[in-house]
């Protein structure tokens, strides 16, 4: 499943911007479908469960 930008700042209870902001220097990847930045909910997952445990 893609998550949007506004989906994983839900997730990070963090503003829509600084997830596209911060996106690479967190190391989540990232897909674009088309022009628009997406993300794989199992790499958000993955990355919750790396740095938040």
């Amino acid at each position: 499943m893609l998550l949007t930008p506004e989906e994983v700042a839900d997730w990070l209870k963090v503003s829509p911007v600084t997830v596209k902001n911060k996106y690479r220097a967190w190391g989540l990847r990232s897909q674009k479908v088309g022009r628009l930045l997406r993300f794989r909910e199992r790499d958000v997952v993955a990355y919750l469960e790396a740095n938040y445990q």
